[in-house]
């Protein structure tokens, strides 16, 4: 009788353990607003990442987002825009963003192994 409840008790306390972990996660995908990934490099030490978004709201949260998936030895240039007011010709651009990830991507970026660079373009909004 002891083995069961034992047993049941550190089967509630797993079941707790994994749904707090389940929530913080959910938490910290939510915080990104919506966007969309338009166009992405995924060959060469210099790599382009363009990224659509429908507000200018919380524009860093959507840039570690999309970074924390770039996982590659590059340099990454990542290019937030406005999903509307831009045209073929010129883009709607309202961030931008660099990340290095190991010895190519500090080449590529000059910064180094790990480290992002994140600022927004002055004046520009988003509907």
């Amino acid at each position: 009788m002891r083995t069961r409840v034992a047993i049941a008790a550190c089967t509630t306390a797993l079941a707790i353990t994994l749904v707090a972990c389940s929530s913080e996660n959910s938490e910290s995908a939510a915080t990104a607003p919506s966007y969309k990934i338009t166009k992405q490099d995924n060959s060469g030490n210099s790599r382009n990442v363009e990224v659509s978004v429908n507000s200018a709201h919380d524009l860093k949260a959507v840039f570690d987002d999309v970074t924390k998936n770039l996982t590659d030895e590059a340099g990454y240039h990542v290019y937030i825009n406005c999903s509307t007011g831009g045209t073929a010709a010129v883009d709607n651009r309202l961030a931008n963003g660099r990340l290095a990830r190991g010895n190519m991507g500090q080449a590529a970026t000059g910064l180094n192994d790990g480290e992002t660079e994140f600022e927004t373009v002055e004046g520009h909004t988003c509907p």
